[in-house]
């Protein structure tokens, strides 16, 4: 797509004259945390190949001022300026987790996230978290997790010797599972054989209960008796690996008091900010005092607190006594990589890329820290079969022996992430044998029928009239799956939103309690209307009884939207169709599914070719790379110019599309300066005036928040030219549209419709909400002309404006850019800086892989993929 075939003379493309030159870099009513100087002045993008902020896909970071990441791949905190912003600063994770998902020593680098990971807090923990040595830029995006991982091409060998080969840890693992050896022999001794075992599963939970999940307790962590710190390796350490050289006398630590006042005073002690008192207190516990005295790197677990910062802290309270070889930091920072690995979307890491981490990050003998992470449980082994083209795929009950030994990797990971993906693959799999196709088969005379309490089921012939009725061919296809099995997916693109409202309401006609749910509100709004189209002459009841079949997710497992729950505890419903199914990360989606009934049918609906998740997993991906139940995909398209435009990049090709209602427009720009000002003069001028689209209702998608044309700067000059003000209210004032993170991993778009003594009073889609100050103050807001795309996604507005400045390049991938222009419904403006690098981001930047494990647990049960494909 050339970058001025539509710009000639239409009448969208911004006048050279007449308007102020924007502002390109945020002002300081936009500086989020105290005292901290705006880095993003340098005109970088928050984003870089190799572990940089928010890029769109692959895992790239991005990190919410909010109190909660926003990645665009996918899921959680991550520091905006990693490795992208100059001077100096160190690109957290180094090259560690390099080895993962197939690609070498291609790094995590995090990703665009609206959640997957808490974040530090702003003000004055913003500017105390310089005094811990944390950059300008970091201070003043205090809210941020720590940066993922960056790339190092030759990472260090470990220095306890030559790593074990695939084959030698794949017996190791068999011969701990086996219980034949100890874990502490897992990197060390040779194994003796054992046979094959599976990977340990958690018990199993009472089933419609939903899903409780947590993090270990720290405080058990807490009490563990302290191994004393090893020596320093002998020999120099660069500065770069060394945690610091020579170690301050420690200083003298006052008697510990009480409760919170106690964590006051340990982390005055240690140099650290005494305002991250109640955010530790929240993650160790009410002895989080004792907790640090005895392993000072446990700050390591408190979100935005980095490595080099726990170190520092661990330095001041021990000493001399503080070296790289601390057992107690070799483990903290395993828990911590693994952490940074679910921020960039992988629920597991592969040994190997935890060793090089470790490593770089100048652990002495990373071998035994893992070791030692493993036999205390903090950490589980699995060994996975890898795919091997021209092999059968293995299934549960297959028998080992005499086969020839299959290629496996080993995987780490933290409890809670395996124990989701074990209950996503047994719930799903449960859904399925549990269902009880319907038959035609005549019911018993009503001497002889059971005395039940529900509704006879519909029967094939029922399903069979109302698939014959359904407005589309691929909504007919959906029906029929639907009708004859327990789980089915769904395919396609906005215009295929239509089927899955028209199996809801068949579903509904034939008795069945039907309902869909969506990632957004503003999805379940359009979900809505397509159920009113369905049934456009309906009675006012039934139209009213329509609309609430349609909910959102977050409001269905609250309770506070759709059916409710029986006595048993599980959903009170017979159908349920997830809209927006790549947007379900693996702990959102075990709940869903330890709800749902045995027998009720589950429908997974969504558009494949948009970001994943931010939070940890691919659950759609992987369900469908598993070919694991029938598989349904629209054969609808989206006719007009955007859906013609998408739909080619959904498949790697950017094409030039007629637009003669100027639907899709592009606008050249030079520099982030020059995309500043146009940005301004489409959302608030021409948009407006060439189609009568207001500038409330045109929404700014950029890559990141960094950089000179980043929401932070865009935001800026969108709040002076649409809502100028002295930002009496926190920065805010009254009427600026913001972006609201009530939880990690989930954004609200809306409008500040006031303020008083109780907080910021809000209008986010139509509901009243009310801030507090001190969520206010946290940083739960940020300004809302301009969202990233994944705050983006499951949301669409009448238009949208996509700024793609030169230096955003690195964070551009296939997916981004896919899921940034379906974003208009009726125009699309895309100020072009980027160049070449958007054409070759589609071509060739598909979605990075993600780790995982569930592919590989839903091809171990029953039934055989071969036999589930539907085609329509």
């Amino acid at each position: 797509m050339t970058t001025d075939h539509l710009a000639g003379d239409n009448p969208l493309e911004p006048e050279a004259t007449g308007e102020r030159e924007a502002k390109a870099t945020a002002d300081g009513r936009t500086a989020t945390a105290a005292g901290a100087a705006e880095a993003d002045r340098a005109g970088t993008a928050e984003t870089s190949e190799a572990g940089t902020a928010e890029t769109g896909e692959a895992g790239v970071a991005e990190t919410n001022e909010a109190g909660a990441a926003e990645t665009d791949e996918a899921g959680a905190a991550r520091a905006d300026e990693a490795a992208a912003t100059p001077a100096g600063r160190e690109s957290e994770g180094a090259a560690a987790i390099a080895a993962q998902a197939g690609e070498g020593s291609a790094a995590i680098a995090g990703r665009e996230s609206e959640g997957a990971g808490a974040v530090a807090s702003q003000g004055s923990e913003g500017s105390a978290a310089s005094s811990m040595g944390q950059g300008s830029d970091r201070a003043e995006e205090s809210t941020t997790a720590s940066p993922a991982p960056a790339a190092v091409a030759n990472p260090p060998a470990p220095t306890s010797g030559a790593a074990p080969t695939a084959a030698q840890l794949a017996a190791a693992v068999r011969a701990v599972e086996s219980g034949e050896r100890p874990a502490a022999s897992f990197f060390t001794g040779p194994s003796r054989p054992a046979g094959p075992t599976t990977a340990k599963r958690p018990a199993a939970k009472p089933e419609g209960a939903p899903a409780e999940r947590s993090r270990p307790g720290p405080e058990a962590t807490a009490q563990r008796t302290a191994t004393p710190p090893t020596a320093p390796p002998a020999g120099p350490v660069s500065a770069s690996q060394s945690p610091a050289a020579p170690a301050p006398a420690p200083r003298p630590i006052p008697p510990t008091a009480a409760g919170l006042e106690g964590v006051r005073q340990i982390l005055t002690a240690g140099g650290a900010p005494a305002a991250l008192a109640e955010k530790t207190a929240q993650v160790l516990g009410e002895r989080a005092a004792e907790a640090l005295r005895a392993d000072p790197w446990q700050l390591l677990a408190v979100p935005g607190v980095r490595p080099d910062q726990a170190d520092g802290f661990a330095r001041a309270l021990l000493g001399p006594a503080c070296g790289p070889g601390d057992e107690r930091r070799a483990q903290a920072l395993v828990l911590w990589l693994l952490e940074q690995a679910a921020v960039a979307g992988h629920s597991a890491l592969e040994a190997s890329a935890l060793r090089a981490a470790l490593s770089q990050r100048a652990v002495p003998d990373p071998d035994a820290a893992l070791e030692a992470a493993i036999t205390e449980g903090a950490v589980l082994v699995f060994q996975d079969e890898l795919d091997t083209p021209g092999r059968p795929r293995p299934t549960a009950g297959s028998d080992e022996e005499g086969e020839e030994e299959r290629p496996v990797q080993i995987l780490l990971g933290l409890d809670r992430f395996a124990m989701a993906e074990e209950s996503v693959a047994d719930g799903l799999a449960r859904l399925l044998n549990t269902f009880e196709a319907p038959s035609d088969f005549e019911a018993p005379s009503d001497a002889e029928a059971p005395d039940i309490d529900s509704s006879p089921a519909p029967s094939l012939t029922a399903w069979t009239t109302a698939a014959a009725a359904a407005p589309s061919p691929s909504a007919t296809a959906l029906i029929r799956a639907a009708a004859t099995s327990g789980l089915v997916t769904h395919t396609g693109a906005e215009a295929a939103r239509a089927e899955p409202a028209a199996l809801i309401a068949a579903a509904r006609s034939l008795g069945l309690a039907a309902y869909g749910a969506t990632h957004t509100e503003n999805g379940r709004r359009r979900l809505a209307a397509h159920l009113a189209e369905v049934a456009p002459g309906a009675p006012a009841e039934e139209s009213k009884s329509l609309d609430a079949a349609s909910v959102t997710v977050s409001g269905l497992l609250s309770g506070q939207e759709g059916p409710g729950r029986d006595a048993d505890g599980a959903l009170a419903l017979d159908l349920l169709v997830v809209l927006d199914a790549p947007q379900l990360d693996l702990e959102t989606a075990a709940m869903l599914v330890e709800s749902l009934a045995d027998g009720t049918r589950l429908i997974l609906s969504g558009d494949p070719a948009v970001l994943w998740s931010a939070g940890p997993g691919r659950l759609f991906a992987d369900l469908l790379a598993a070919r694991f139940c029938p598989q349904v995909t629209s054969r609808t398209p989206d006719f007009d110019p955007i859906g013609e435009l998408v739909s080619g990049i959904g498949i790697g090709e950017l094409n030039e599309v007629e637009a003669p209602g100027k639907e899709v427009m592009i606008v050249p720009v030079h520099n982030a300066g020059e995309a500043v000002h146009r940005t301004v003069q489409l959302v608030a001028d021409s948009v407006p005036r060439a189609l009568g689209i207001p500038a409330d209702h045109t929404q700014v998608i950029t890559v990141g928040h960094g950089g000179a044309a980043g929401t932070r700067a865009l935001n800026a000059a969108l709040k002076e030219r649409l809502n100028p003000g002295p930002g009496r209210f926190a920065g805010f004032d009254s009427g600026d549209r913001i972006a609201y993170t009530p939880a990690p991993g989930r954004t609200l778009p809306g409008t500040i419709t006031g303020a008083d003594a109780d907080g910021l009073h809000l209008d986010c889609d139509g509901t009243a909400l009310t801030v507090p100050r001190e969520q206010v103050e946290a940083g739960a807001l940020r300004h809302g002309w301009a969202l990233t795309a994944h705050q983006a996604v499951g949301r669409r507005w009448p238009a949208a404006v996509v700024v793609l400045p030169g230096d955003a390049a690195a964070g551009l991938t296939r997916a981004w850019v896919y899921t940034a222009f379906s974003r208009g419904e009726r125009h699309l403006s895309v100020v072009q800086g980027a160049d070449q690098a958007l054409p070759r981001a589609v071509t060739e930047i598909p979605a990075k892989d993600r780790t995982t494990r569930l592919r590989t647990l839903l091809r171990l049960q029953n039934p055989t993929p071969e036999s589930l494909n539907e085609g329509n």
